[in-house]
């Protein structure tokens, strides 16, 4: 499949919003690696979802600095941990590329006082809403490793161009379900804010429907660009 390369110089509002919107982001500079976009290469490129990447950035994996988060600020947070986390990166297993087996991360949490359910969205940030991850109907609060359908609800970072992206899990508490989790997996979603707001909204029509939140981000690289 041909992939559709990118003016690398190009930077887009929603890129910009997930890495610069705050001053708490892991230390890292901005670089290209991409070809000018020729009149032949769009007319064949195939209609298989590939993220829309604008730009590629460079994190450092040891930077202790915090990530910020640019969803469900105005909600009470908890504290989301997973062992597929080490050292702010996401392990090679969780991927869907030749290092890894594209199994979800594990993930644990404390049980939120009135929660129902949890659903979980992975968001890479770097890609205009493209999304890894959506599960609902959640009911535990310890997701072993590969615990959600590969492929149907999670394929995991895979980034056919590139340096690093940032990834953040979000687990949402709710107090009734949801009608439904809209966002299409596999692809770029650039109305994701809008459809996260929808499920503050119960299948009856309520609003105030989300409780908390917990989130968890790491960086995966390109593993054609490690080391270098």
């Amino acid at each position: 499949m041909k992939r559709l390369k990118i003016v690398s110089v190009i930077l887009t509002a929603s890129v910009l919003a997930g890495i610069t919107s705050c001053s708490s982001e892991p230390a890292g500079t901005t670089s290209s690696s991409m070809e000018p976009t020729t009149t032949a290469e769009v007319e064949t490129e195939a209609t298989t979802a590939e993220p829309e990447i604008t730009e590629t950035t460079r994190i450092d994996p040891q930077s202790t600095e915090p990530l910020c988060h640019i969803y469900f600020e105005e909600y009470d947070s908890f504290e989301v941990t997973s062992t597929d986390l080490v050292d702010g990166v996401w392990a090679d297993i969780t991927s869907n590329t030749f290092l890894g087996e594209n199994l979800s991360p594990q993930l644990s949490w404390e049980p939120v006082e009135g929660a129902e359910e949890y659903v979980i969205y992975m968001v890479d940030r770097n890609s205009n809403g493209f999304l890894q991850w959506k599960s609902a109907g959640i009911k535990t609060t310890e997701l072993p490793q590969g615990w959600t359908s590969n492929l149907t609800e999670y394929n995991g970072p895979h980034l056919g161009h590139g340096y690093t992206h940032i990834y953040d899990i979000y687990v949402i508490a709710l107090r009734a379900p949801t009608t439904r989790l809209k966002g299409a997996l596999n692809a770029a979603n650039p109305r994701l804010e809008e459809f996260f707001e929808e499920i503050d909204t119960d299948t009856e029509g309520n609003t105030g429907n989300i409780i908390a939140y917990g989130t968890i981000s790491g960086i995966f690289t390109d593993a054609r660009y490690r080391n270098i």
